[in-house]
Order: C-alpha cells, then structure tokens, then sequence
C-alpha cells in the first residue's frame, strides 16, 4: 500500500445519519452502516494523504490504539470492496 492515497470511488459517498448518530456509506442501490471508528478512518481518505499519514493522524488521536494493523486492514478491505480507489 505504499504510495496510496485512498479516495472513495466515485459512485460511493459518505454521510452522518444524525437519527441513528451513525455514519453511513451510500452506494448504487445500497447503504452500509458503518460501526465504530469507520466513518473517521474514511474521513480521512481524500486522495492526498497516504495510507501512513492517515495512520499517523490516528495514532495521534487515538494512543495506544493498534492503528498501524488495523487501519491499513480496513482500507484493504474497503479497496477490496471498491468502495475505495
């Protein structure tokens, strides 16, 4: 993943559903509920920052966290799904 600077894919937005306090991701004909930290870990996926900035700014916010493991997992995972580019 070095040199990725995850950015959601086009057809793929991220929004705050402030009935359910949640973070959604809205896809063509789809919606997924996002738990936990996800919809913070996507905020930061703006096509600028790499993958080890983004971790950077976590590990930052969130000390002692397992961010270096867990964060470039997700976003494998999300590119996987291709709701990242």
């Amino acid at each position: 993943m070095t040199g990725w600077r995850p950015a959601l894919a086009p057809a793929v937005q991220l929004r705050h559903d402030r009935v359910r306090d949640t973070d959604l991701l809205l896809l063509p004909e789809r919606v997924v509920v996002l738990e936990g930290s996800a919809g913070a870990v996507l905020r930061l996926c703006d096509g600028e920052r790499e993958v080890s900035d983004i971790v950077s700014v976590l590990g930052r916010s969130h000390p002692g966290a397992p961010v270096a493991v867990e964060v470039p997992e997700f976003l494998g995972r999300m590119r996987a799904e291709g709701w990242l580019r």
